[in-house]
């Protein structure tokens, strides 16, 4: 057991949106802690929103995160 409790981290945004919700998508999508992986899967899924979307006026990230609400 531990001595005492371990100290909350602070969860960092992503490199390319700078978004904390996209770190926690990812860390939860993530297997075997292989986050760079989990991040390409991430940013290719997004590349293929970005060429089939057809409204002009939400970008990729908004279409995602309207989909998971």
């Amino acid at each position: 057991m531990r001595k005492r409790q371990a100290k909350k981290r602070p969860i960092l945004p992503d490199p390319k949106f700078n978004d904390q919700l996209v770190t926690r998508f990812v860390n939860m999508m993530m297997w075997d802690g292989k986050k760079s992986i989990a991040f390409k899967i991430f940013y290719d899924a997004m590349d293929i929103i970005e060429d089939k979307k057809q409204d002009e006026e939400k970008s990729a990230l908004e279409i995602w995160k309207e989909g998971l609400s």
